[in-house]
């Protein structure tokens, strides 16, 4: 796996990525990216500090794995060299990730041409008008587009790389590392960028604490009366805050988790799927397969064949 350094980058989004595949981690008996920084020279980084790299452009494009940080200046061209390299490792079957506005990048290079693709809001536009190819999502968090993926502004790069996590080696493992980091285990690709700000406190603390409550009993049935009750406020009222407080609504959420803590069961187990289905609160194996198909892109067996054969 490589990641780019480039003169006039911000530190947090290389920061993210060496945080998630760049450390050591014992703790998780498994074999774990070997990660390189790669530059085209010395970089100077927002703040006045000089990098040097140990590793060029050569090698960021021979990984399996080729994550672009945002860019220093959406409107500048993108370096040739770099262009070159991210076409090099395309060509070779790379996965290639960008955060933030590193989708220019991957956008210079016509590697997101018919594609759908995830940058910062605020820059969105922007991109969609200089590359009219590309299917430009200016409100979700990340766009999963198999060997290509990209992310939202920098925050949404930790959802990104712990998506990556997830997808190479298990929810388990994916969740190990969210605690590590102190971040929310799972945040779709599909959430929405800007989330209105709670009107009230006290109604955005009632509503975390019904999804607290939601979370440790998944099997049981949840309705949003349910939950609104739990809270202390009306339906209509619940509903209004939830989507302040998450950009999503109370059902959507509920499936999003039911089917997130289906995948360990997947992966660990050999529990039948009408098993798996109850255990996380689905009403019926059909059910359970319809969202889980929507949100996964295959099925609760082709999941677990293709994660039994991974590991």
């Amino acid at each position: 796996m490589s990641v780019l350094a480039y003169d006039g980058m911000s530190p947090f989004e290389l920061g993210i990525v060496t945080e998630v595949f760049g450390l050591h981690r014992p703790e998780l008996d498994i074999d774990w990216y070997r990660l390189l920084i790669c530059a085209d020279g010395p970089v100077r980084v927002v703040g006045g500090a000089m990098m040097h790299a140990e590793n060029d452009l050569a090698a960021l494009a021979a990984a399996d794995t080729v994550i672009i940080p945002g860019v220093a200046d959406v409107r500048a061209p993108v370096p040739a060299p770099v262009v070159a390299a991210l076409r090099s490792a395309h060509t070779r079957g790379a996965r290639l990730v960008s955060i933030c506005s590193g989708a220019f990048a991957l956008a210079a290079a016509g590697l997101l041409e018919g594609r759908r693709a995830a940058t910062h809001w605020r820059y969105a536009p922007l991109l969609a008008e200089r590359h009219p190819g590309v299917e430009v999502d200016a409100d979700v968090l990340y766009v999963d587009d198999g060997d290509i993926l990209t992310s939202a502004g920098s925050a949404a790069g930790i959802d990104l790389c712990v998506h990556l996590v997830r997808t190479d080696h298990g929810a388990t493992v994916a969740n190990a590392v969210a605690r590590r980091l102190v971040v929310a285990p799972h945040r779709e690709g599909g959430q929405a960028q800007f989330i209105e700000a709670p009107v009230q406190a006290v109604s955005a603390d009632a509503v975390a604490d019904s999804m607290t409550w939601a979370l440790a009993n998944l099997a049981e049935p949840i309705t949003v009366e349910s939950l609104a009750r739990r809270s202390h406020l009306s339906p209509r009222t619940y509903l209004r805050r939830f989507k302040q407080t998450t950009g999503t609504s109370p059902i959507r959420w509920l499936i999003t988790q039911r089917v997130q803590a289906s995948l360990a069961l997947l992966e660990t187990g050999t529990h039948p799927i009408p098993a798996i289905a109850a255990a996380v609160g689905f009403e019926s194996p059909v059910t359970y397969r319809h969202h889980f198909t929507r949100a996964m892109r295959t099925s609760p067996s082709a999941y677990r064949r293709a994660f039994q054969e991974r590991r």
